[in-house]
């Protein structure tokens, strides 16, 4: 008997909106159906999550697929692109090859790549640092974003968990005297003497 090809799946989506939930979700349902479909593989899992893709400690599914790649458990990786895989240059290339010594395959299906070509590694490590200046240029323009906000007077806070204020019309920041009276409170206990613990205890 010829075993089954062990195959797993990578699905990532950076954000909580609903078009990304619809995605996630697509992407889950084309992995289980394409890999139960064919006749030589076996699904092992799809590892699925949301998550930022530039840093791998906050990604825990990913870092779940790689353990069990080192446990032997994987034989071969599919994902939709490299920009799902990872958005860090040396992260990525550090992944792959990683991988490529497990003896384990990673294809990605967007750029019809693999990584146990020498000549497709070498593209894989271009295509990887793009997608890391993709994601630098998106953090930049955020915070250039925030910084033009700030200027107008409009501050960028979450005000649902900001004891003491709302925001206006205009996004800008106006107290709620009710919630004031507290914050005042805790700045005069503080001031004169009153640890943290000490000011939670008060009713």
């Amino acid at each position: 008997m010829i075993s089954k090809l062990r195959v797993a799946a990578y699905c990532r989506v950076s954000t909580n909106h609903d078009e990304q939930e619809s995605s996630l979700e697509t992407q889950i349902s084309y992995y289980e159906k394409l890999i139960t479909e064919h006749e030589g593989w076996q699904l092992v899992k799809i590892y699925a999550e949301r998550a930022s893709g530039t840093q791998l400690k906050i990604r825990p599914e990913f870092l779940k697929m790689l353990k069990a790649c080192k446990h032997g458990k994987i034989d071969f990786i599919l994902t939709k692109s490299i920009s799902r895989f990872g958005r860090n240059t040396l992260d990525t290339l550090k992944t792959l090859y990683e991988l490529f010594n497990l003896g384990v395959k990673v294809y990605f299906e967007k750029e019809n790549l693999n990584n146990y070509d020498k000549e497709m590694r070498t593209i894989m490590g271009i295509y990887a640092g793009f997608a890391q200046e993709e994601s630098k240029s998106m953090s930049d323009n955020i915070k250039w974003g925030i910084r033009e906000r700030m200027r107008e007077g409009k501050v960028c806070l979450n005000c649902t968990r900001f004891l003491g204020y709302d925001k206006d019309e205009n996004g800008r920041l106006v107290i709620v005297e009710s919630e004031a009276v507290v914050v005042r409170k805790i700045f005069e206990l503080y001031l004169n003497g009153f640890g943290v613990r000490k000011i939670k205890e008060i009713p």
